[in-house]
């Protein structure tokens, strides 16, 4: 008689066949193991944090609609969180990965995260949230492509390529954050890493020998689409390729009027798409090159990142200078003309980064305005801080929407203001109001002297406005009204502000900080509550069965969970049977039972547990 091993397998085989018809869409997922690996991007041997042993992470590549799963396994020695950039989780702020939000996945647990994507077909990261990981990595790319239903607006390119910069230490983040914490300065980064690796050796004097540089292979005469992200420290780059004109086509999740730009400039936090086409004669390798910018170019020199790019018919080895950078040292509106001139296409299909609220933003009225103030660092009871209008944020040891979800009292205050403190500046959890379906116009004042970008959890917004000096209420006689692209992050220059427009349409407690990393960490953070008066799942997903519990309320917290997964390899990504297949694989297998034996399922004489896990299974599912 064969074995009930088989009938069991069978039998799951077939629901889980039952159980895919059941859903509406299709869920893609990983299984990421956080780790430290030991690297040399810049030739000096470091401590960084890989995932699935890479560095950077592999990239999570879905579709709009898709539900995301990501088992996280930390392997690191202290908390984790993984917070998805950009990525607007409608519904959701229990999945985003922020400390204001959710509880941290201590050392050796997993964790599942589970999410819908929509409406935001474009180019994002990841990144580890908590305690400057960042900085030792752990990131990595984050692809929502369309669906066959929703065209693009240019060709489809012959291929797709990740690239992500930024400004690199050989320390790691904890020496790193003990340089922040004894109120110092981190000082001129060691280097700039493109795809996680060092410079190409473009000049013998300023880049060591044996430095292992990132080789793209492209084939001439084919249009690739480039997304270059910056998850760097506090460094803005300036990007750009060799001889080749980049066409910009999207940013964050929305489409742009195409544009073509010989160098693009990309802050800390920011995401691009290029359409690139590979015209050139290849008489030799082309040089990809991320500099830095608004700094002592000569200083600076031998921080830049650069990799090669290879055509499959190169006849040489790229050599000679590196092109130029933009020469606006005496011209401090160059950079800011150019993010001007990065405009929404409103007469794209897709993608849609406000699916609930409207597009024709410049005829909704506001109903509050908060103007959100940034200064050099000061020093607040003893310590060296960062704030916002006054304020430098102080993380609940119990989440904000958990102490919500629970009722737990006195965690934060709900009083953030809408100016700038004029008094003395304090350490607080002071949170932004917000009003659900309102609309909300936040101004970004740069009053430090170094390019800030400023990010938003959960939305997209409206960039409409940028200038050098203060904001007045005159100044809104410049906004764009009407193409200002929506995005998740946007700079704010030097003595300079920004506008954003808001609608406030994603129930939930969402993160609204400064990108650069050290400043971030100092304090420069609030968070925005948008609540719906009348609580419902069409609103707001209730919190998931797997939710963490720490601060007032740890005393919930159960054991660790066994998850349920059969790994299928490649980039980490495998078949997870999650709450949703399981329900439908426990409910088809006790359908099929039934119908196999009215009085109920017969199986065979067992001495394998499988009667046992077939049995559990179908009691769950009843």
């Amino acid at each position: 008689m064969a074995s009930c091993s088989y009938f069991l397998l069978l039998f799951i085989h077939i629901c889980l066949l039952l159980g895919l018809s059941f859903s509406e869409d299709p869920s893609v997922s990983y299984e990421f193991a956080v780790s430290y690996i030991t690297a040399s991007p810049l030739g000096v041997p470091q401590q960084v944090i890989a995932i699935n042993g890479k560095f950077p992470g592999p990239t999570i590549n879905v579709t709009t609609n898709n539900y995301v799963v990501v088992n996280m396994r930390n392997k690191l020695d202290e908390d984790l969180l993984m917070h998805w950039s950009g990525i607007q989780q409608r519904r959701s702020s229990w999945q985003d990965g922020v400390l204001g939000t959710n509880c941290p996945i201590p050392p050796k647990w997993n964790w599942t995260y589970e999410f819908q994507v929509k409406d935001q077909i474009g180019s994002f990261f990841y990144f580890p949230s908590l305690n400057f990981q960042r900085a030792s990595g752990g990131f990595g790319t984050f692809i929502i492509n369309n669906r066959a239903i929703i065209p693009i607006p240019f060709d489809t390119p012959y291929g797709d390529i990740t690239i992500v910069i930024g400004d690199w230490y050989t320390q790691n983040h904890t020496a790193l954050r003990r340089t922040l914490n004894s109120g110092k300065d981190l000082g001129m980064p060691d280097g700039v890493l493109i795809n996680g690796k060092g410079p190409y050796r473009y000049n013998d004097t300023l880049v060591p020998d044996g430095i292992d540089y990132e080789t793209i292979t492209v084939h001439p005469g084919k249009t690739y689409r480039i997304r270059v992200s910056n998850v760097g420290i506090s460094t803005s780059l300036n990007f750009r390729i060799q001889n080749h004109n980049l066409l910009l086509a999207e940013t964050e999740g929305s489409y742009t009027v195409q544009q073509n730009y010989t160098s693009l400039d990309i802050h800390v936090g920011q995401s691009y798409s290029f359409l690139v086409t590979m015209d050139q004669n290849a008489s030799s390798d082309y040089y990809i090159v991320a500099s830095a910018r608004f700094v002592n170019e000569t200083v600076w020199q031998r921080v830049t990142g650069v990799g090669i790019l290879h055509y499959t018919n190169s006849k040489g080895k790229a050599s000679g200078p590196l092109p130029d950078p933009p020469q606006d040292q005496y011209d401090k509106t160059f950079s800011m003309n150019q993010a001007r001139s990065i405009r929404w296409n409103v007469s794209a299909s897709g993608a849609r980064p406000n699916p609930q609220g409207s597009f024709r933003y410049g005829s909704i009225n506001v109903t509050q305005v908060y103007v959100l103030k940034n200064k050099p660092p000061v020093m607040i009871d003893g310590k060296r801080r960062t704030t916002l209008s006054g304020i430098s944020f102080v993380n609940p040891s119990t989440p904000i929407r958990l102490a919500d979800q629970s009722k737990v009292k006195g965690v934060y205050k709900l009083d953030f203001p809408t100016r700038p403190l004029t008094g003395p500046p304090r350490m607080e959890t002071s949170v932004i109001n917000g009003t659900y379906r309102g609309f909300m116009e936040v101004i970004l004042q740069n009053n430090d002297t170094k390019v800030y970008t400023y990010h938003m959890n959960g939305y997209a917004f409206f960039v409409v406005g940028m200038d050098y000096g203060e904001w007045t209420d005159n100044s809104r006689g410049t906004y764009n009204k009407w193409d200002g692209i929506a995005r998740t992050t946007a700079q704010v220059y030097p003595g300079a502000w920004t506008a954003i427009l808001i609608s406030l349409d994603n129930v939930g407690v969402w993160n609204i900080r400064t990108e650069n990393l050290d400043s971030w960490y100092l304090g420069q953070e609030t968070y925005i509550r948008v609540v719906n008066p009348e609580p419902n799942n069409k609103t707001e997903f209730p919190m998931p069965d797997n939710a963490l519990f720490c601060g007032a309320l740890h005393r919930l917290q159960k054991p660790q969970d066994i998850s349920f997964a059969t790994p299928t390899g490649g980039n980490g990504s495998k078949m997870l049977l999650d709450s949703r297949t399981f329900k439908h694989t426990a409910l088809g297998l006790a359908v099929l039972a039934r119908i196999l034996s009215p009085s109920g399922p017969r199986w065979p004489a067992c001495d394998d547990g499988s009667f046992q896990i077939f049995t559990w299974l179908v009691g769950n599912a009843l």
